[in-house]
């Protein structure tokens, strides 16, 4: 009876911790995935501000520079390049130093966790993108479609449908990697097991947190069924 009492006022505690992994977790993807099919977009625009010039390989190399590009992919290299416990722990403690610029500790989790997956769907469209046949570009241009009415009604529904699955599985790293909030007293679902094992040094919290865990992960694999469903008419 004492266990069942205790398992119940745990898995509560632990509830109010997942409104904040929640939370986290719901404006980062509604953030990034946008963010993400910009990104992707704007690799793919021509923007060369030196195309006019000729000459030698130098100013052939300087006409092809694309300088957008460029930025997009530091950042992609960057980013999926370095932990993001480091990033974390950078714009919480770096910026300020460097910019003078200060987070509180929620806000500094929330933009590296929507700067660190912006730069994942970035390459993830922009995978998509590539996938899709150029003759369906070219048609849009035989139609006269604007570059905004390609993309909108052509080209970003495609590839959201052909990306679906990879999506689906950073929501899924996504809801595990909020854990990393922990490691800034942050109190979100894995913090207040860690606080439930170290006041009573039981260790079911931490098993009440992985079923918690399972259970957002299963719903978000459900969710995304739905969504895959909803597109089959592309198949």
């Amino acid at each position: 009876m004492f266990l069942n009492t205790y398992i119940v006022d745990v898995l509560l505690n632990i509830l109010k911790g997942a409104k904040i992994t929640l939370l986290v977790f719901g404006l980062t993807l509604l953030s990034s995935i946008p963010l993400g099919m910009l990104g992707s977009i704007l690799k793919r625009v021509n923007f060369r501000p030196f195309k006019a010039l000729k000459g030698n390989k130098f100013f052939k190399f300087i006409s092809n520079f694309n300088p957008l590009r460029f930025i997009l992919d530091i950042y992609t290299w960057v980013i999926r390049g370095t932990p993001l416990l480091l990033q974390l722990f950078f714009v919480l403690y770096g910026i300020p130093i460097i910019f003078k610029i200060s987070f509180d500790r929620f806000s500094a989790a929330l933009i590296t966790f929507i700067i660190n997956y912006s730069a994942y769907f970035i390459e993830i469209f922009r995978g998509g993108m590539d996938s899709i046949s150029k003759g369906q570009f070219e048609a849009c241009k035989v139609l006269s479609f604007t570059r905004s009415q390609m993309y909108l009604y052509v080209i970003l529904p495609q590839t959201f449908k052909k990306t679906l699955p990879t999506i689906a599985n950073e929501a899924i790293n996504l809801i595990k990697d909020t854990a990393l909030m922990a490691s800034i007293a942050i109190a979100d679902l894995l913090m207040i097991a860690k606080e439930e094992v170290n006041h009573s040094f039981r260790f079911e919290a931490y098993f009440v947190a992985a079923i918690v865990y399972l259970f957002l992960t299963y719903f978000i694999v459900f969710v995304f069924k739905k969504i895959e469903k909803k597109y089959n008419f592309y198949n």
